[in-house]
């Protein structure tokens, strides 16, 4: 068979065509997918931080020391104090 010089045959046109096309097809998702990436990284909720418990209110001169330890512990229990900020409190009520 003859080689031909000169342009491409219809064979040689569809398969260049074909490539081009595929290679566009293949670059515009890339690009689409990673503008949604982008677009959702961008809309996805920012969690604030969680405000810190408010420390236990001051306790009355009068209130004994076993009903403050019990309210102490049952915010400690409800996850409202950490273990540092129990230990600060408990030593302040039995220090006092």
């Amino acid at each position: 068979m003859p080689q031909r010089f000169g342009r491409p045959g219809l064979l040689g046109t569809i398969a260049r065509t074909a490539v081009i096309s595929g290679t566009a097809t293949a670059v515009s998702n890339r690009v689409e997918r990673r503008g949604m990436q982008r677009q959702a990284a961008a809309q996805a909720p920012q969690m604030p931080a969680a405000p810190p418990p408010p420390p236990p209110a001051a306790a009355p001169a009068g209130t004994d020391r076993v009903g403050q330890l019990t309210q102490l512990a049952d915010l400690k229990a409800q996850g409202l104090l950490t273990d540092e900020e129990f230990a600060a409190e408990k030593a302040r009520i039995l220090g006092s």
